[in-house]
């Protein structure tokens, strides 16, 4: 009886301990931030709607992979000066660029109708691009990068590391590696790009 009793017991802690572990992985932010979120159009529209034109241009070429390197690069960021802006240098090939994927989805999803948000597809090749794309869907189109020049010219020394522009053009800071949360992006969006120096 005894024996049947403690088989019991033990059982019943296995069992307290794996609804434990599944609901902290639940609420762990590092699993939260390797979801990947694939919304709706109507989704997007929702969440994106009344966008300034600038904002709304890159909206409309979503996921778009953009040749032109850095003339393509300085072109773009010529149509958003005005607004913050939050450029995230990326390639296929990168697992933490995959790691951090879907927070940039996320908070471009939920700020995209004031921040402008561009990417840099550096050193890859497109294939690879646009199947991370697929995987990873954004708001926003990425600049093309094969040799690394574009990046480069923002001082962005490795993949991924993200640009934060004020409303006048200027690079506030470069923040090198990966994303790991949303609140942290979000704290640096707010601090560099949106209201730099306060």
């Amino acid at each position: 009886m005894r024996k049947v009793l403690l088989f019991a017991v033990v059982i019943a802690a296995g069992v307290a301990i794996g609804v434990g572990l599944k609901q902290a992985s639940k609420n762990d932010p590092t699993t939260l931030a390797s979801r990947s979120i694939h919304p709706s159009d109507a989704d997007v529209r929702a969440a994106l709607g009344g966008a300034a034109a600038p904002l709304a241009a890159l909206h409309d070429r979503a996921d778009q992979i953009l040749p032109g390197a850095t003339r393509r690069l300085r072109a773009e960021l010529a149509a958003l000066k005005g607004h913050p802006v939050v450029v995230n240098a990326w390639a296929s090939w990168c697992g933490p660029c995959n790691a951090e994927a879907p927070i940039l989805q996320r908070v471009a999803l939920q700020r995209g109708r004031t921040v402008a948000f561009l990417g840099i597809n550096a050193k890859d090749n497109r294939a690879s691009a646009k199947r991370f794309a697929t995987r990873y869907p954004m708001t926003y189109p990425s600049v093309e990068d094969p040799d690394g020049a574009a990046y480069a010219s923002l001082r962005i020394g490795y993949l991924p590391s993200t640009a934060f522009i004020d409303r006048t053009g200027k690079v506030q800071i470069v923040h090198s590696g990966q994303y790991t949360s949303d609140a942290d992006l979000n704290a640096d969006i707010d601090r560099y790009a949106v209201r730099p120096g306060s």
